[in-house]
C-alpha cells in the first residue's frame, strides 16, 4: 500500500496536475450546437460530440504542458503557481515535453473515430492547438491579442462540435460564444491586475497595459453586448421556426442573473482569477445555469 501510495503522490499525481483535467469543463462548449439544435437526444450525434470533446481534451492538456514549461520561471515568484509541478520540481522540462507530444498524438488518434468527418474536426483541433502554441509563446504577452485569441479557442470548439455533428451553429450562436469567453477572459485579467496594484509586480508581461478602470469597462461592455446577443438569438425567426417556439426568450432571465452573478464574484469578492474554479464551487452559479439548461430543454423539447 504504501508503494502504491509513494507512486500516486510522486509520479501519477503531478501528471495529473499537469494535463490539468478540472479544465476539461471549458471543451463542453463543442456540444453546444448539438444541444441548441435540438439533438441532444440523438445517440449518434452525442457519441460524435463525445468524442469531439475527448480530442479537444487531449490537445488542450497537450497545452497546459507547454504553457508551464514557458511560464516555469514566471510561476516559481508566484505565490500559487509555484506548486505546479514543473515549476515546483515535481516534473521535469524533458519529461513535460514528453506528455506534451503524447496528449496531442492521443488527440489526433481520436479524431479518425468520426469516421466521414475525421479529417475537418482534426485539422480545427490542430488548428487550435498550432494556435495556442503561438499563444504560449509569443502572443499572450500582448494586451487584448490574449483574450481575444482565448476566446477564439472557444469558438473553435463549437465550429468542430459542428462539424462533428454536421449541425451549422447559427450566427448568433458563434457571436455569444465569443463574447461570453472574452468577458471571462477580461474578468481574470482583473485578477491579475488586482494582485498586480497589491505587490507591485505584474504577474504576466501584458498585466501593465491594463488598470482597473479599462478592465471594468471591458468586462461591462463585453456583458452587455453578450447579453443583446443572447436576446436577438432567441427572437430570432430562423431560431423560433427551428424549436416551434416563441417563449425562448425567457431564458434570458437566467442569463441576466448569471452574468450579474459573475460580475459580483469579479469586483465584489475579486475573486474571478479562475473561472473554470468558480463554475465548479460556486453553488448560485451553478443553480443559475441549471435552470438555464432546464427551461431550455422544457421549452424546445416540450
Amino acid at each position: 500500500m504504501q508503494n502504491i501510495l509513494h507512486l500516486w503522490s510522486k509520479y501519477l499525481l503531478p501528471v495529473i496536475r499537469i494535463v490539468r483535467p478540472r479544465q476539461w469543463v471549458k471543451n463542453f462548449f463543442v456540444f453546444i450546437p448539438l444541444f441548441f439544435g435540438g439533438q441532444m437526444s440523438n445517440t449518434a450525434l452525442l457519441l460524435d460530440a463525445l468524442t469531439t470533446f475527448v480530442a479537444f481534451s487531449l490537445a488542450a492538456s497537450s497545452i497546459y504542458c507547454l504553457n508551464d514549461i514557458v511560464d516555469v520561471e514566471a510561476d516559481r515568484q508566484h505565490p500559487v503557481k509555484c506548486h505546479r509541478p514543473i515549476a515546483s520540481g515535481q516534473v521535469s522540462v524533458s519529461a513535460a515535453y514528453a506528455l506534451m507530444a503524447i496528449m496531442l498524438i492521443l488527440s489526433m488518434t481520436v479524431c479518425p473515430m468520426l469516421k466521414g468527418r475525421s479529417m475537418a474536426v482534426g485539422a480545427v483541433v490542430l488548428g487550435y492547438w498550432i494556435m495556442n502554441i503561438a499563444y504560449c509563446v509569443w502572443l499572450k504577452n500582448f494586451a487584448i491579442i490574449d483574450v481575444c485569441l482565448i476566446a477564439f479557442g472557444f469558438v473553435l470548439r463549437i465550429l468542430a462540435g459542428g462539424l462533428a455533428t454536421a449541425i451549422e451553429p447559427s450566427n448568433w450562436l458563434v457571436l455569444m460564444t465569443f463574447l461570453l469567453t472574452l468577458f471571462l477572459s477580461f474578468a481574470k485579467r482583473r485578477d491579475d491586475v488586482l494582485r498586480m496594484e497589491a505587490t507591485g509586480k505584474p504577474p504576466r508581461k501584458n498585466t501593465i497595459r491594463y488598470n482597473l478602470t479599462f478592465i471594468n469597462q471591458a468586462i461591462t461592455i463585453s456583458a452587455s453586448i453578450t447579453l443583446v446577443c443572447y436576446i436577438m438569438y432567441t427572437v430570432s425567426p430562423e431560431v423560433t421556426a427551428r424549436f416551434n417556439s416563441h417563449y425562448i426568450y425567457l431564458t434570458t432571465i437566467f442569463v441576466l442573473v448569471g452574468l450579474l452573478r459573475y460580475i459580483q464574484i469579479a469586483v465584489v469578492d475579486k475573486q474571478s482569477g479562475d473561472p473554470t474554479k468558480v463554475i465548479l464551487r460556486d453553488r448560485f452559479t451553478q443553480l443559475v445555469v441549471l435552470a438555464w439548461m432546464v427551461s431550455f430543454l422544457f421549452i424546445i423539447y416540450y
